[in-house]
């Protein structure tokens, strides 16, 4: 009898710590598609950011500063997301792809205030439909980034809640990181409306 008790015993906390450790990977595997929703509207970004650059090249020429500058941190930026890409649940990883993304976006910002400068550039229908899917693409990184944050905090949440907490460790399940625009100013998306 007390035989058969210990054996239940030992199949019910051998179940219970399946049960965790599968529960980690689905969160662990959630942040990952969360990131992956992430990485496509990067991409996009990074493939306007080149065309709006050559677009504003033809009117800006005295303006070169500003260009190489929102074309190094489109660089960098492009480097960490693919950094990121390879292991989204990296802490260390998203923390440079958010100071990336913060450069980047405060090169785009500055770019705009100059555009502004020049009314046959901002009249320019291809810079109009660049900045419009700039401005689209900005708010799907916005929600796109929300999700991941969601599925980050779900994540490290069950990590960190007890039994889990007592086998996160041992199993890897390391901490995920948010990704969070650091800049108050930077926090907001460009703006890329004409008046």
């Amino acid at each position: 009898m007390m035989g058969i008790v210990l054996l239940v015993i030992v199949i019910l906390v051998i179940a219970a710590v399946v049960g965790i450790y599968n529960g980690l990977v689905k969160g662990r595997n959630r942040v990952k598609n969360s990131f992956a929703q992430i990485d496509v509207q990067l991409k996009r970004r990074y493939d306007l950011i080149p065309n709006l650059v050559e677009t504003a090249k033809g009117y800006i020429k005295h303006e070169r500063e500003t260009l190489e500058a929102v074309t190094k941190a489109r660089g960098l930026a492009f480097s960490a997301a693919k950094a990121a890409s390879l292991d989204p649940s990296s802490a260390q990883a998203i923390q440079s792809l958010s100071a990336a993304e913060s450069q980047l976006t405060g090169a785009l910002g500055r770019l705009m205030v100059v555009v502004e400068q020049y009314p046959d550039l901002k009249a320019d229908k291809t810079m109009l439909t660049l900045m419009e899917e700039l401005s689209s693409t900005e708010n799907r990184i916005a929600f796109a980034r929300q999700a991941y944050n969601d599925a980050v905090m779900d994540y490290n949440n069950r990590r960190e809640t007890f039994p889990a907490v007592i086998f996160s460790g041992a199993f890897g399940f390391k901490e995920s990181a948010m990704f969070e625009i650091e800049d108050k100013k930077e926090k907001e998306a460009p703006k890329v409306a004409f008046s």
